[in-house]
């Protein structure tokens, strides 16, 4: 925490309480209907707030005890401490009790003496004993109402005055029995009204010491009394007096003074000990005169009057031997008299105005040594000054001798709302009773560090204000109130107006928003708009006097009306607010589009979300409104939305208990989270660091969680943010907050109650949420917020594992292994401590830039990491004894820029990529993609909760023409057992073709009649085999769906007939001798499947259904009861074939609707290349999946989640764009705006996952389809797409087929089936080139 404002103190005399308790120092002071206790001057121990609304009016504090009492003018409440030893001191109320004549036109005060006695007076002096049950020991009616009224420290004296007296009474008690106490009275004349009272402080406060009572005087004089016995019945003498308004020699003239006050012996001498001992560790060998001149003060144990004048100067006397009767002449003598301009305007508090009335007082911290002067400012401040005795009393020039370390203001009621100007240099703070303040922030340079949020003006409470807007670094508000608006100038400590107009439009005002300039450098005029609740707005034209030409004038200011507008398409229009500022500061372009600065946000009841921008016309006298980005979300009547300029957004649900952010400019829902139905969300507030990485903060009725943007992991399936940071009040303050904002920093500001918390950018171990951070931290351990950000979410370093897995993606195989070499060579020679480069010293234009190849190489020209056979080096080139070598030193060096799991992660990818190295001369590019992340899942399968790979790695093996290759090596991985789970875990009867050959590695016993060449039905008898084979007891009820679906009945019956120690093995012999081609027996096996439902034997049910021929019912049980839609897929794929009615239903009614209900495009895509839409795959990967269903879905919230995009997408769609004339009529469908869009919005998650250079690389080399107009049909000619003339199509259209029985046209028209010729025609070249779509 950077400053606190404990809340704003009222103009009493007795607001502020110190003292020394316990071996700490307390300070106490009152704010409306609480009170704060502060340890020291920034350091807050506990706010107390009272039920009773009525404000306090002094507070005592007791220090022998730690009591502390307040009152009101009606009843004294007193507090006791508890918890010292537990190392959580707090305060309780302990008693309270009504005085017995309350004055409410008047002041009480209170004043703590000896045995817990407690002295309150008002019109009568009341003395109550507070030890056990409170008892009145004493009362005593006074002529006067009492100002100031002091008990002596041992109980001994009560002095008092009146308002203007001249007559000080001090009572002297002469028994001290609760029941006969009695006192007798003295008066001390002065020649001037007496203004204050102080008794000295002992130097321990259980010795018995001396009374000491000093009087400040309005004739400039400070007058010490001690008692005494005289002839003549004084018991009170007047020690001595000093004329604190005397002038320095250099001054002829005397200067008001400004402020007087006593520095009791005790707190001087613990002062000057703690200079010595600063100085001696400083330079114990250099002499200091001044020094040693105030070590000889201080060994006279004297007490010190301080004065300053409004002139800049101060002096200051010593008192020696106070209230010794042994001396012969009293020993007053001056020790310093200097200027400082320090004193002048005190550090900053003080203005050009007329000063308010001050009371002081002083004491010593033990901690740090330094005098601190407290100083209550009655216009509502109190200023805490910090000085090193040493420097103040110094005779030489210096600058170090009064620094303002705080100042304690706030407010005298709750905190309702704080609005902030678009810079965050200036908020305006408003309360529940109307008061509202104008706070200036800036940020801390070393002379002004603790109070970075000043007191700039505060704006005369005239009734409840509905809007604030804050404008010109606070220097004007704009301000609407029961339907008028006024601009107030908060130039100055009190707000005065300047402009009023009367507010015309139908329907409750919902906000203010500040509009952009429409010339920029006219600092004069602003625009400021309002939208109500019926969607009419009103435009007003602010005028501004010249304030940079003459910082006082307000000639010139007015407020108009500018113009009207209405929203008519906002139907159900819930709530406008301006946008939180957030990253660079944006340039003014003057157009109305999409790239201008949104102003606003608003939203709906049922969740549509829009930004607005906004341009004034001055030649038209109008505001143009445009929509530059709007979102569905789905979520009906949130309670809350914040929106910033970066297109995010932040909702809450109708219970506030459900936060969700979107990224309204990309349609993605980034973040959910949900929490106790008790933790209410209550605000949410926007910024972000100069380069535009946003953070959110979420406020709750007594904490804040600040959360940060994560980098976008769509193979980890990470989350897009995450919270960093935890601001906690509760032990702080009882009252909830109220509102926060973000100041321009980073800085945090917390409005609880009366209280105001301003929070840095540095956060501590204890207040940080995210574990293992790895970011440069300070000696006490804390970190910057901004550069947690921004490695959370800034550029990758290219070594990074998720950057090395997307290159992998897109192809940039050579990169790859450029990227390893380079990583090689910087860890063999890396030393602990040395800083790696980001770029491993590679060019960036590499990244980017594409180079025609040197040589070519003479292998398959589809084959994966082909790349370049040069002849290098073998240090410049990668092989498996590099991967080795980098592996080995990822064990044993840590690298800075990635965390633990990051660089597990990186030896699993170099792992990978050394077995892709091994077969990359046979394995093409999608197939070594599915083997490099099927070897990193089953590497990680045991840290993450991914059971199965996702279908982005199946469309990769689906699309592969390596898949003999692929099964082979997914059956090592699993050892030659493939069981069920395996197969579903690698997605194999997914991506598996059923008319490729594929080569077994198993056993001549483990394949098919021991063939080598085996096909999909194979596999799945392989899967079988190993399921029966599985548990020792070979239960063939474990493979009877899998042998049924491959219709080999005979096989199940063998081993049925091993199954000797199975109880259903005669039953089900029987049953399985049976002809199943009858009817009668398929009846059988119904019966018996449903029987096995109610029994929930659902994978045996299954089996029957398919006995009894029943396929769509066996694979509705593996969808619905046993959730395997894997395996409903391949039964009807093996049982039925991939063009199988019930195959192609489930693909429609189930695979489909699913699809478009998560968002699933690689599903999607997958499910129409099964169907033979191989246009409808392509078109999948752009399109939203639930636009391209038959019976269209509504959407669910996941569908909207930012996984559900991935920049890989982009990858497929420009393989399958080209591949068949199918795939090209499908890309044909996409208008070349929405590719556009899909390719620019791939490269903003680029952008977002940390592969910046991948972005560049995808906009610059990016190549789109050529326009072509469509045929008479409608057709539009898929080969006029393709811009290369190289280009390899297959065709694969339907009408192919028909070759020879008459195909159609382009003009729609048939050719006649042509008679086949019986010898053989050479054909023509054209032809040949035709059919290969040249």
């Amino acid at each position: 925490m950077s400053a606190v404002l404990p809340g704003q103190p009222p103009a009493r005399l007795q607001a502020l309480a110190t003292g020394h308790w316990n071996k700490r120092h307390i300070n106490a002071y009152i704010s409306g209907n609480a009170f704060t206790i502060l340890d020291g001057a920034k350091n807050i121990v506990q706010t107390l707030y009272d039920d009773d609304e009525k404000h306090l009016e002094a507070i005592a504090v007791n220090e022998a005890t730690g009591k502390i009492a307040t009152c009101t003018a009606a009843q004294v409440r007193v507090y006791k401490p508890f918890g010292e030893y537990e190392n959580s001191l707090k305060w309780a109320l302990e008693s309270s009790f009504p005085i017995p004549s309350p004055n409410t036109e008047a002041a009480c005060c209170l004043s703590w003496g000896g045995s817990d006695e407690l002295l309150v007076a008002t019109s009568s002096l009341y003395l109550f004993s507070t030890r056990g049950q409170q008892e009145l020991v004493w009362e005593k009616d006074l002529p006067c109402h009492a100002k100031s009224a002091f008990l002596s420290y041992d109980s001994a004296y009560i002095a008092t005055i009146s308002q203007y007296d001249r007559l000080p009474k001090v009572w002297r008690r002469l028994n001290y029995g609760q029941d006969d106490t009695t006192f007798d009275l003295t008066y001390l004349r002065h020649p001037g009204i007496v203004t204050s009272l102080k008794w000295r402080k002992p130097f321990h406060i259980e010795q018995a010491a001396e009374n000491v009572l000093y009087t400040f005087c309005l004739d400039n004089h400070v007058r010490i009394w001690i008692p005494t016995e005289t002839q003549d019945g004084q018991h009170w003498k007047l020690w001595s007096k000093i004329n604190v308004g005397s002038s320095p020699r250099e001054q002829p003239n005397a200067i008001p003074v400004r402020l007087v006050f006593m520095v009791d012996g005790r707190d001087f001498t613990a002062s000057v000990e703690r200079a010595v001992q600063d100085r001696m560790a400083d330079d114990s060998s250099q002499d200091d005169v001044a020094l040693d001149h105030l070590v000889a003060v201080a060994n006279k144990n004297p007490e010190l009057c301080i004065a300053m004048d409004g002139d800049g100067n101060m002096s200051a006397w010593a008192l020696e031997n106070v209230g010794s009767d042994t001396a012969a002449k009293p020993s007053v003598f001056s020790i310093a008299q200097v200027h400082s301009q320090q004193f002048e305007k005190l550090g900053g508090l003080l203005s050009d105005q007329e000063a308010p009335h001050f009371e002081v007082q002083a004491y010593t911290d033990k901690k740090s040594g330094d005098l601190h002067v407290l100083v209550h400012s009655f216009d509502g401040r109190i200023g805490v000054f910090a000085s090193n005795v040493a420097d103040l009393l110094d005779p030489t020039t210096n600058d170090r001798r009064f620094k303002l370390s705080t100042i304690w203001s706030g407010h005298s009621a709750s905190i309702k709302k704080i609005i902030r100007n678009f810079s965050g240099r200036a908020i305006v703070s408003r309360t529940s009773a109307g008061e509202s303040i104008v706070w200036r922030h800036t940020q801390n340079p070393p002379q002004t560090a603790g109070y970075s949020l000043t007191r700039q003006s505060i704006i005369p409470n005239k009734g409840s204000l509905h809007r604030l807007c804050v404008f010109r670094k606070g220097r004007f508000v704009l301000a609407l109130r029961d339907g008028t608006v006024t601009l107030w100038d908060c130039r100055t400590a009190k707000a005065s107006p300047l402009a009023e107009v009367q507010l015309e439009a139908k329907g409750q005002p919902l906000c203010l928003i500040i509009l952009p300039r429409p010339h920029f450098k006219d600092y004069t005029t602003a625009h400021i708009a309002t939208v109500t609740s019926e969607r009419q707005g009103v435009v007003w034209e602010v005028t501004l006097p010249k304030y940079f030409e003459d910082t006082n004038t307000t000639s010139g200011a007015n407020l108009q009306e500018f113009c009207q507008f209405e929203w008519k398409d906002m139907e159900g229009l819930a709530y406008v607010l301006p946008v939180d500022p957030a990253g660079a500061t944006p340039l003014v372009s003057g157009f109305l589009d999409v790239f201008a600065r949104d102003v606003a946000i608003s939203y709906t009841t049922s969740g549509r979300v829009d930004f607005w921008t906004a341009r004034v016309d001055l030649d038209r006298r109008r505001v143009d409104w445009l929509s530059t980005s709007t979102m569905e979300t789905g979520l009906s009547n949130p309670s809350l939305v914040s929106g910033s300029m970066l297109k995010k957004a932040a909702l809450v649900n109708s219970t506030r208990s459900k936060v969700t952010i979107w990224n309204i400019g990309g349609s993605q829902l980034e973040y959910e989270a949900d929490y106790d139905q008790h933790d209410v969300v209550k605000d949410l507030d926007w910024t972000s660091t100069p380069d535009s990485q946003a953070i959110l903060a979420i406020g709750f009725p007594y904490r804040v969680v600040v959360l940060a943007q994560m980098r976008f992991d769509y193979l980890n399936k990470g989350p897009a943010w995450a919270p960093i940071r935890e601001i906690s009040i509760r032990d702080l303050t009882p009252h909830p907050i109220g509102d926060s904002a973000w100041l321009g920093d980073g800085h945090f500001v917390i409005g609880s109650g009366h209280q105001m918390f301003v929070h840095d950018r540095r956060v501590g171990i204890s207040n940080t949420l995210k574990a293992d951070l790895r970011l440069p931290t300070r000696k006490d351990g804390a970190w910057d917020l901004f550069d947690a950000v921004k490695r959370f979410n800034g550029p990758l370093p290219i070594f990074h594992p998720h950057f090395l897995s997307q290159c992998i993606l897109s192809g940039k195989s050579d990169l790859v292994r450029r990227i390893l070499v380079a990583l090689h060579k910087t860890l063999k020679y890396f030393v602990t401590g040395d800083i790696i480069d980001d770029y491993l010293g590679l060019d960036p234009n590499e990244f980017y830039i594409t180079e025609e190849p040197k040589t070519k190489t003479k292998g398959r020209g589809a084959s994966y990491l082909n790349g370049d056979s040069y002849d290098d080096d073998e240090d410049d080139s990668f092989t498996e004894q590099t991967a080795t070598a980098v592996n080995e030193k990822l064990t044993k060096i840590s690298i800075p820029q990635l965390y633990g799991h990051e660089q597990i992660q990186l030896a699993d990818i170099v792992e990978c990529l050394a077995l892709v190295e091994r077969h990359r001369r046979s394995m093409d590019e999608n197939g070594a993609r599915f083997v490099l992340f099927f070897r990193q899942h089953a590497l990680r399968k045991g840290r993450t909760n991914e059971m199965q790979l996702s279908w982005r790695e199946i469309s990769w093996a689906f699309h592969s023409g390596s898949q003999d290759i692929l099964v082979d090596f997914v059956s090592r991985q699993y050892h030659g057992k493939m069981q069920w789970e395996h197969a579903r875990e690698s997605g194999l009867f997914m991506w598996l073709s059923d008319t490729t050959a594929l080569v077994s590695e198993c056993d001549s016993n483990a394949c098919v009649d021991g063939g080598a060449d085996i096909t999909q039905k194979a596999q799945f008898e392989i899967v079988a085999r190993n399921e029966y084979t599985k548990s020792e007891e070979k239960n063939p009820v474990d493979c009877s769906l899998l042998y049924l679906a491959l219709r080999k009945k005979t096989v199940l019956q063998g081993l049925w007939r091993m199954a000797t120690g199975n109880r259903e093995r005669a039953a089900t012999q029987k049953l399985l001798a049976n002809n199943f081609d009858e009817p009668k027996w398929k009846t059988a096996a119904l019966k018996n499947a449903y029987a096995l439902l109610s029994k929930r034997r659902f994978k045996y049910a299954a089996a029957f259904f398919l006995l009894a021929d029943h396929l769509e019912d066996a694979a509705n049980v593996c969808l619905h009861q046993l959730n395997d839609m894997q395996l409903a897929i391949a039964i009807c794929r093996v049982y039925g074939g991939d063009n199988g009615p019930v195959l192609n239903k489930l693909l429609h009614e189930e695979v489909l609707p699913l699809a478009a209900q998560q968002g699933n495009r690689w599903l999607a895509s997958w499910a129409f290349w099964m169907l033979g839409r191989k246009d409808m795959a392509v078109r999948a990967l752009i399109t939203p999946v639930y636009a391209l269903v038959e019976t269209p879905c509504s959407p669910d919230m996941k569908s909207r989640l930012f996984l559900t995009d991935d920049p890989a997408l982009v990858v497929l769609y420009s393989q399958l764009r080209e591949k068949t004339l199918q795939t090209l009529r499908g890309a044909s469908k996409i208008t070349p705006k929405v590719e556009w869009e899909f390719v620019l919005h791939s490269a903003k998650l680029y952008d977002r996952m940390g592969c910046d250079l991948l972005g560049l690389d995808l906009v610059r080399n990016w190549e789109f389809q050529r326009t072509s107009a469509a045929g008479l049909g409608g057709e539009v000619n898929p080969l006029k797409l393709l811009r290369r003339r190289s280009s390899l199509v297959v065709d694969d259209r339907p009408s192919a087929k028909l070759n020879g029985l008459g195909l159609q046209k382009e003009d729609g028209t048939k050719t006649a089936a042509s008679k086949q010729p019986t010898t053989f025609v050479e054909p023509d070249a054209g032809s040949l080139l035709d059919s290969f779509g040249f």
